[in-house]
């Protein structure tokens, strides 16, 4: 037989800390009891709610930063709130599903252009630092491309890929160039590479045709490289106060392949959100990272994150990375 009591127990105590949860992400101020008795699911004496909020401490998922104040959550008590929301699936309010609707109407042009609005878009849905990690360019496949001649030894190479990526490359051949030899090389170029990924591309024993070699080497040096646009930094320094913690925060969003790793990372284990100690990244220990991979025609390609204080909006976080990584890949698929 359950025990009724012990069940309501449990979910009193659920609501207690979602409610501390919060108060604490609206207010940045420890939250005492008085505030917590009359919130939803709770209705309870705040004699009755300190005695609860005394047990969540003695769990680890609240606590008393001083003796007279309230509490605060752990890390421990924001994964219960973030696995809480997860299971029911937040969702954008009406304002801000109709800007990532207008966004993506108008989400037009090169790709690096996208991304960069992109990271906007996400830094004003969520008022923290957005990371936006290009599509990856190894299994992209090349849909077309063109020799642009800009001067007698100079040409830029363009090649259209399957993922809406618009590689360009300027190089520089000895030979002077003619309208002939650049139309030439293009027609070689895409019999060349046309269909492939760049890193299927292979070096072309074309001794006669320099210009087409240096466009073939020009666009396998791009099979590693993919675009990262990081934002909306000063949003995550105004969360703090202590001005070592701000540089030591800053520092990190400054080494893009930290960041860049550190999304790969929690995305590996399965993860959607970060909190504190979880991103393994000593300086952001007060930190949390929303993350949400996206697809290109079918491919899982490119990365989506938000990285704010632990007492961000994770509900506003998670739905706007939810559903503007949907919407990102449906654009770059289509574009």
């Amino acid at each position: 037989m359950v025990d009724d009591r012990r069940m309501v127990f449990d979910n009193r105590k659920a609501a207690i800390l979602s409610a501390v949860v919060q108060q604490y992400i609206e207010t940045a101020q420890p939250v005492g009891s008085g505030r917590i008795s009359n919130a939803p699911g709770v209705a309870v004496s705040p004699a009755t709610v300190r005695h609860d909020m005394a047990v969540l401490e003695e769990q680890g998922y609240l606590t008393q930063p001083h003796t007279s104040a309230g509490r605060i959550p752990t890390d421990k008590g924001y994964r219960f709130f973030v696995d809480t929301l997860r299971r029911r699936e937040p969702a954008l309010v009406g304002a801000d599903r109709g800007m990532v609707r207008q966004f993506f109407a108008d989400a037009h042009g090169e790709l690096e252009s996208v991304l960069a609005r992109t990271s906007d878009l996400l830094i004003s849905l969520t008022d923290c630092a957005a990371v936006v990690v290009g599509p990856n360019v190894d299994i992209a496949r090349v849909r077309s491309t063109q020799l642009v001649d800009l001067s007698t030894h100079v040409v830029m190479v363009v090649a259209v890929m399957s993922n809406g990526v618009i590689e360009k490359r300027t190089i520089e051949v000895a030979t002077e160039l003619t309208p002939q030899i650049v139309q030439d090389a293009n027609r070689r170029l895409a019999e060349t590479v046309i269909g492939k990924s760049l890193m299927e591309i292979t070096p072309e024993a074309l001794d006669d045709d320099p210009l087409l070699n240096a466009a073939v080497e020009a666009l396998r040096a791009a099979a590693h490289t993919a675009e990262i646009v990081v934002g909306g930094v000063s949003r995550v320094a105004a969360a703090f106060e202590a001005v070592e913690q701000i540089r030591d925060v800053l520092s990190i969003l400054e080494q893009q392949i930290v960041v860049v790793s550190l999304i790969r990372d929690v995305l590996d284990r399965g993860m959607r959100v970060a909190i504190g100690g979880e991103t393994g990244v000593e300086p952001l220990a007060d930190c949390s990272l929303v993350v949400a991979p996206y697809s290109v025609e079918g491919e899982t390609t490119g990365m989506i994150g938000v990285l704010g204080p632990t007492r961000m909006d994770y509900e506003q976080a998670l739905s706007a990375v939810a559903v503007v990584s949907r919407r990102l890949g449906r654009a770059l698929s289509e574009n």
